[in-house]
């Protein structure tokens, strides 16, 4: 497994990644640290599961999610992937979209050990994980630096496949293609957030700002954001 590999990277959707590794159509599937829903609203329209539960652990973006109801397949809880409250083998595959280094690392043993539990046997856990690299995350990392726990995630994957409580289906390198009309699209997006107490001030919100308009053109800020999945199968003999 490798947490990073420059020459390995496509130009790809998220949406486009999930199309070529797995089925989600007709799959009870499980989905942590959904945010603001984005593709909970994408899976549930393009892949009609049989039914998507979506887990999120920022309550304000959790109570707005609850507002959603034009999801008839959809349904949101509170609750975070150390602690799943389903019953054993309860799902055919479980989503995580750049939530797995937000769960705090003394905690992220149990939460794989959790979404194991959670999936039935041949089941397929997609983490897709964002990558320290490149301009993006050269600007990213001024807001919040992610490097020790994006690391202490991977680390933990690697090691559970390691064991062979998983097996490894793919690892998937890509970059998606991130346009931004205006700084205050950018910050809106990355700088007002509810799930991470950033505290900037001035001077950083400064230095933010000048990383971002270094990329400005006529037509906005075009970025490439790295990331990573790796799809792991829970092994039919547990």
């Amino acid at each position: 497994m490798r947490i990073h590999d420059e020459q390995a990277y496509q130009v790809l959707t998220e949406a486009e990644v999930v199309e070529r590794l797995v089925d989600p159509r007709g799959k009870e599937i499980l989905e942590l640290g959904c945010g603001a829903a984005g593709m909970t609203r994408l899976l549930a329209e393009r892949f009609a599961p049989a039914h998507l539960l979506a887990t999120e652990v920022d309550r304000t973006q959790h109570e707005k999610n609850l507002r959603i109801a034009d999801l008839a397949n959809v349904s949101f809880r509170f609750g975070g992937a150390e602690a799943i409250a389903d019953p054993d083998q309860r799902y055919d595959l479980v989503f995580l979209f750049k939530s797995f280094h937000h769960v705090p690392i003394p905690l992220m043993e149990r939460a794989l050990a959790e979404i194991r539990r959670v999936l039935r046997p041949g089941g397929l856990a997609y983490f897709s994980e964002p990558v320290y690299w490149g301009a993006f995350n050269d600007i990213l990392r001024l807001v919040h630096d992610e490097k020790t726990v994006r690391e202490a995630a991977f680390s933990r994957i690697e090691a559970t496949v390691g064991r062979g409580e998983w097996e490894l289906q793919a690892q998937v390198f890509f970059q998606v293609p991130g346009h931004y009309p205006t700084w205050e699209a950018f910050a809106d997006r990355f700088l007002h957030v509810t799930h991470t107490p950033l505290n900037l001030d001035e001077e950083r919100y400064a230095r933010v700002r000048r990383a971002f308009m270094a990329h400005m053109t006529p037509t906005g800020a075009h970025l490439l954001k790295p990331h990573r999945v790796d799809l792991l199968r829970k092994p039919l003999a547990t």
